[in-house]
């Protein structure tokens, strides 16, 4: 009987442009399915009693198929990622970071892990045989003092890390000279050679990657920060002192003269010291947090980066004016002219972003201007320019477009909201769905209010006058909001085109407006801010958002950009469950920032939908994007220090304050409360 052979067809590997596939018996095999394969054969091990060992091989290469083929295992995921050795990942994921690129994460974790295992070092005893024989060498009070400098230089260590991530090169070198001399302190307390080899083999790796670590520092050739730190640790230090004196009249036996201020080195070392009697027994361990948080000052303005100074002023306002005037057809185009941004021109000039640096991010406000192949030069150029000065990158409300050719630099998007666009022309009010609407609008007809359009380059100085008392009892001396959706200035020089919506009441008073802001290159205007007064009737900006749709119909305009809804798709049609949730969350946060509201009123006009992202570099940058976002768009408040630094301005129709959520331009009209606009007025 002749031996059975299988089919040539029984193993089959087919081509694929998202890789190979291997096909047995005419089946698919997917990694996934090898992995749960050894999963199984793991678990019926395990019940058979196999040896811990076979175990362990077992489940790794079972946990690796798993965790590199998991998108394979259910149907709606299937074939959406490319094969590789390593995770599997989407074909439009952004590419991996380069080497070089993670070596600062890695040295952080090695840095931090190496001065905890010497932490660790000291808080054991040191082994017997090994501390007679060093004792038979060196002097019992070198032997001491090094295992008393360990303790510190090991938390220093530790310290360290966090800056050797972000790349600053002051801190490499800081490392290098603490694995240093850990390694002697190691040798010398208690011939511990295996933590001296590995502090000095990382100190030797860091040293040989130091190409990785770039973002420069302060200079302290002023010796600036060189007081300063000094001025911080002899301040710890006198206060030491004067403790440890006042204390030692309690001390156990007392203390010699004079050898107070030892006595507080020791305690803020952490590296021991006299002990003290009620009611001083607190001074060991204030002392040892006194010590901690006097070298973390210290070290924090050594190794602080180098501060960015603002540059182009006026001129680069006006050079990003010209580009607006020539590229700017996105709606949010006109706000890259605030006067509170910076800006960046691409390396052939011909676009520009405007951004500012918030919570150590590079956040740039909605997409650059320009044409569409000067766009990835101006991001290779934000993304050079943050990486040098170790800071994360991100954008707020970026179009679709955009984060496109972001995507191909690396920038990953994250959806945040929908901007609402309405058509002009004379609104239908008619019908059921529009029935709170209309009687919003016929209540504030018939108390005798009228709209009217104006250019702001047309307005005399009473008028403007008018305009600014109107913006000046909303805002209340609030503080400005806003950034990426909302402009700073009523009459501004660079947009004579600008457009107000002004509702007058019975007597011809000014009582509220509508600013807008013109999209160059096509019929559209987008709205820049909203100001009423507070006791005008309820549904004022209704009724001056349908008058705008008439009048700027009338101009020949045939959209505008009303406002921005927070994650305005999850609660109008969450798509799965865990849409519903964050639904649900954000619902629950309405209360705080008008989420729901907002997106209410924007609902109530039924326009277009037109979605926008935040962009962020890597996932471990998301965080700091987002708090960088909501501070600059005033949803969280930022420490008072940076207030202070930044001289936010107050005051002044022209300089709006927008309310609302990250990007937003209004707030729903609530009974007698807030107004409406993007971030600015609520």
């Amino acid at each position: 009987m002749s031996g059975w052979s299988p089919s040539p067809d029984a193993v089959r590997i087919e081509r694929h442009p998202l890789g190979p596939r291997l096909y047995v018996l005419g089946h698919r095999v997917h990694e996934c399915h090898l992995g749960l394969a050894l999963a199984a054969a793991l678990g019926a091990a395990a019940l058979l009693g196999a040896p811990a060992l076979a175990l362990v091989v077992v489940a790794g290469p079972a946990a690796w198929l798993l965790a590199k083929d998991w998108r394979d295992l259910h149907p709606a995921t299937r074939d959406t990622a490319a094969w590789s050795l390593g995770l599997h990942r989407r074909p439009d994921a952004p590419p991996r970071l380069p080497l070089r690129d993670r070596v600062p994460a890695l040295a952080a974790t090695a840095t931090a892990i190496a001065g905890l295992v010497n932490v660790a070092s000291v808080m054991t005893a040191e082994l017997p045989s090994r501390l007679a024989a060093l004792l038979s060498l060196a002097p019992a009070g070198d032997v001491r003092l090094a295992h008393a400098l360990a303790l510190p230089a090991g938390l220093g260590l530790v310290g360290v890390g966090w800056p050797l991530a972000r790349r600053r090169r002051r801190a490499l070198h800081l490392a290098v000279a603490l694995l240093a001399a850990l390694g002697v302190l190691n040798v010398l307390k208690g011939l511990d050679v295996e933590e001296a080899l590995v502090s000095w083999a990382l100190a030797a790796v860091l040293w040989r990657s130091r190409a990785a670590f770039w973002v420069r520092h302060e200079a302290l050739a002023a010796g600036r920060g060189l007081v300063r730190a000094a001025r911080i640790v002899a301040s710890a230090a006198i206060a030491g002192s004067a403790a440890v004196a006042v204390a030692s009249t309690h001390a156990r036996g007392g203390l010699p003269p004079g050898a107070a201020p030892e006595a507080a080195l020791s305690l803020m070392t952490l590296s021991g010291g006299p002990g003290f009697r009620a009611p001083f027994g607190w001074v060991p361990e204030a002392l040892g947090l006194l010590g901690v948080g006097a070298a973390a000052t210290a070290g924090a303005v050594l190794l602080a980066p180098l501060r960015l100074r603002d540059t182009g002023g006026a001129l680069a306002r006006a050079r990003a004016g010209a580009l607006v005037r020539r590229h700017g057809t996105d709606t949010l185009s006109a706000f890259k002219l605030r006067s509170d941004l910076a800006r960046r021109f691409s390396p052939d000039g011909h676009a520009v972003a405007a951004y500012r640096i918030e919570a150590g991010t590079v956040l740039v406000a909605g997409d650059p201007v320009g044409p569409e192949d000067a766009l990835p030069g101006v991001v290779e150029d934000l993304v050079a320019f943050s990486r040098r000065h170790g800071l994360a990158l991100g954008a707020v409300g970026a179009s679709e477009r955009f984060a496109d050719v972001a995507r191909r630099a690396g920038l990953r998007r994250l959806y945040i909201g929908d901007e609402a666009i309405l058509s002009t022309g004379s609104m239908d009010l008619a019908g059921g769905t529009m029935k709170s609407l209309r009687k919003a609008v016929n209540r504030v007809a018939r108390n005798g209010y009228r709209a009217s359009a104006e250019a702001v380059g047309d307005l005399d100085a009473r008028a403007l006058a008018e305009l600014e008392a109107v913006s000046a009892r909303w805002r209340q001396d609030a503080p400005e909001r806003g950034f990426s959706m909302a402009h700073d200035a009523l009459v501004d020089e660079l947009l004579p085109e600008a457009v107000v919506v002004v509702a007058r009441d019975a007597a011809g008073a000014v009582r509220g407006f509508l600013h807008f802001v013109p999209v160059f290159g096509r019929p559209v205007m987008s709205l820049a801010f909203m100001r009423r007064d507070r006791d005008t009737p309820n549904g004022l900006m209704d009724f001056l958002v349908v008058e705008s749709a008439r009048l700027l119909g009338e101009r020949g305009i045939q959209d505008f950009s009303l406002n921005f809804s927070t994650c305005g798709r999850w609660l109008r049609a969450p798509a799965n469950a865990a849409e519903r949730l964050l639904a649900r969350l954000l619902r629950a946060a309405d209360r705080w920032f008008q989420i729901e509201r907002l997106l209410r009123f924007n609902a109530k006009f039924q326009p277009r939908w037109q979605p926008r992202y935040l962009l962020f570099a890597r996932p471990a940058q998301l965080p700091r994007v987002v708090l960088a976002a909501m501070w600059a768009e005033g949803q969280l408040p930022r420490p008072a220090l940076g207030r202070r630094a930044r001289g936010r301005r107050r005051g002044g129709a022209g300089r709006r304050r927008v309310a609302g959520l990250p990007g937003g331009r209004a707030v729903p009209d609530r009974p007698r409360g807030a107004a409406l606009r993007r971030p600015d007025d609520s």
